[in-house]
């Protein structure tokens, strides 16, 4: 396969898949108000295995969100633990059958949910819980349910009733990965899926996604990210740099999966280093790349790369929503992924193809020795860019816009870096030959990205996604690096290397704002419907502080036409109307919410909304 073809080849069998196929128990969403029957639970990471991040609950609405009180907290720190943040949890916990489940900062507890009380913990020895999350199974004949969990290279698995280990599961209730994976399984009838952390140095090294036999522990297949000879792929490697190379890994904080067709999405990393890729000519699948794979035999179905030859780390950093479009009379299966690069993909879920096209846009070339830039990327059609991929100095903030000490401090930074170079999306890293150069790249996203590891949403009533991106710009330049480095080229930064100062206890980015913004993409049309300004600048005077503040989690929406989000700097939750993104509700969380909220509602129809704020889970409900 050419550079030129390596996201157009597809299955044949998928090729052909009817477009008009209905929505699969396991993706239907059904919009019923929690009083008219039982419990609504929140099962998996993202609410169901589409990743919809959706509730059909409806107690909770615009008419009464204002209401909102705390319901009950409980501490996740371990005992004894006085830091200043304690886990720093970014967890995301599940709700089944009256249950809730979360990682705490060294232990996995069962809680319920209707008033915080524990109802077991189960002490993990050894390395730490992942501190993002954990997973459902729901048992079968003779195995009895199992909460399943990582700690750094063990795949865990406990009783859900009891959280005794369950000792049928690998060796006695636990597997081990050999290269960690610190996010949430996904569970899918008797398959457990892992993803993998390699960052350079990391135990196990390669970073390929595994599946494993629920009831046994035993391993059923291993996706290779970076193709082996004979695979399709393998030719976008240049020569051997396909060996032992690292990156290109599933790192997400969740999968998900097309119940239907049996498709499962990996979203994968990439390489690895990622600023300096002379070593490793060509396109470099399936790095940067959506991989949709059957879940049974992890057998390759189709992919499409959102970045050729990555020398920015803007990976696909969440795993796609899965929906349907409804356009002239016909139900396309769609999925709507984000990158780090700011961009949305909307893909037919059943091929890969653009809904709304793909130009392969051409991008300026690298001017490091050895170095070749691919020289066109893919870019949507529609949507546009949902956060900013540019930089000019007409972009540096204005005294009137925030204030004159932030403004002056801006400028001083601007003028310390050098000369800087920004040439739209996809800069290269400006190179320095000597010391005499100052040439600095200023790159928008910045390496942690606009919409970063929170994902998408999805209401199928209005047909929107909802994304949440950050606008924070990074500094940096390529030079040579010192004798006996294993690359002859490094990336290197100023310190502090963002496009950002510190004003008070905060850090204020420099160009004009926002700063952070949710975006509301129609579904069946591509288009942008509402951005809004989310997250607030506490120093400013009150008429400028809609700045919108970065963040890397993201909202939730409910069939009340509510969407929930923490995320942002600024320690606040917040309930938006779907339809406009106008603020319905606000209050200060005790520490910030870096995670994904989530909602469920007991048996007698009461609607919870719950988010981790940094070490403790935080219950809000109406009086």
């Amino acid at each position: 396969m050419n550079n030129n073809g390596w996201h157009r080849k597809r299955s044949l069998v998928l090729a052909t898949a009817v477009l008009g196929a209905c929505l699969s128990a396991g993706l239907r969403v059904q919009a019923a108000s929690a009083a008219d029957g039982p419990a609504v639970d929140w099962p998996q990471y993202r609410g169901d295995l589409a990743g919809t991040g959706y509730s059909p609950l409806t107690q909770i609405d615009a008419s009464n969100v204002s209401s909102l009180t705390p319901g009950w907290r409980y501490s996740l720190r371990s005992a004894g633990d006085t830091s200043e943040n304690g886990p720093n949890s970014q967890a995301t916990p599940i709700v089944v059958d009256g249950v809730m489940y979360v990682p705490g900062a060294d232990a996995i507890v069962a809680l319920d949910p209707t008033t915080g009380t524990e109802i077991w913990k189960h002490t993990v020895s050894g390395d730490t819980p992942s501190r993002r999350g954990v997973a459902y199974w729901a048992g079968s004949s003779d195995r009895a349910a199992r909460i399943l969990f990582t700690a750094g290279t063990q795949l865990m698995a406990l009783d859900a009733a009891t959280g005794v280990p369950a000792v049928a599961f690998g060796a006695q209730g636990n597997i081990d990965l050999v290269t960690p994976y610190n996010s949430v399984p996904l569970v899918y009838d008797n398959i457990v899926v892992v993803g993998a952390n390699t960052p350079r140095g990391a135990a196990g090294g390669i970073g390929n996604a595994r599946a494993y036999d629920l009831r046994t522990g035993e391993k059923l297949w291993e996706f290779s990210s970076v193709p082996q000879p004979g695979q399709l792929g393998h030719d976008t490697w240049e020569g051997d740099s396909w060996q032992g190379r690292l990156g290109a890994n599933a790192w997400p904080f969740y999968f998900t999966v097309d119940a239907e067709r049996e498709l499962l999405y990996l979203p994968l990393a990439s390489p690895i280093p990622f600023a300096y890729g002379g070593d490793r000519e060509g396109a470099n699948l399936f790095a940067n790349s959506i991989v949709a794979v059957n879940i049974r035999s992890g057998e390759y179905a189709w992919h499409f790369q959102t970045i050729h030859h990555d020398l920015w780390d803007h990976d696909p950093p969440a795993a796609p929503a899965l929906f349907d479009i409804e356009r002239d009379g016909a139900s396309i299966p769609a999925l709507g992924v984000t990158t780090k690069s700011g961009y949305l993909y909307i893909l037919d879920r059943t091929t890969g193809e653009a809904i709304y096209g793909i130009e392969e846009r051409a991008v300026p070339p690298s001017e490091v020795p050895g170095e070749h830039a691919f020289p066109t990327q893919p870019i949507p059609v529609n949507p546009p860019a949902l956060a900013r991929v540019s930089y000019a100095p007409r972009d540096l903030v204005r005294a009137e816009q925030t204030s004159a000490e932030h403004a002056q401090a801006c400028a001083e930074l601007a003028a310390s870096v050098g000369a800087i170079h920004n040439e739209g999306a996809f800069t290269p890293w400006a190179y320095r030959p000597d010391e005499t150069s100052t040439r600095t790249t200023l790159l928008f996203p910045g390496l942690t990205g606009g919409p970063n590891w929170g994902g998408a949403s999805f209401d199928p009533a209005s047909g929107y996604l909802f994304v949440f991106s950050q606008d924070v710009g990074s500094f940096g330049w390529m030079q040579a690096a010192e004798p006996g480095a294993a690359f002859p080229f490094e990336r290197r930064s100023p310190r502090p290397a963002n496009f950002d100062v510190q004003i008070g206890d905060s850090r204020w980015p420099c160009q004009s704002p926002p700063w952070g913004r949710l975006t509301a993409v129609d579904s069946r049309s591509g288009d942008i419907v509402w951005q809004q300004p989310v997250g607030i600048t506490e120093g400013l005077p009150a008429e400028r502080q809609q700045t919108g503040r970065p963040g890397r989690a993201a909202a939730i929406a409910t069939a009340s036409g509510l969407l929930f989000m923490a995320s942002t700097d600024d320690n606040r939750f917040r309930a938006l109307d779907a339809r406009s993104g106008t603020q319905l509700w606000e209050t200060t969380l005790p520490r910030r919410g870096n995670a994904n909220p989530m909602t469920y509602a007991d048996a007698g129809g009461r609607q919870y909304v719950v988010i981790v704020a940094t070490d403790e889970v935080v219950a809000y409900r109406l009086p």
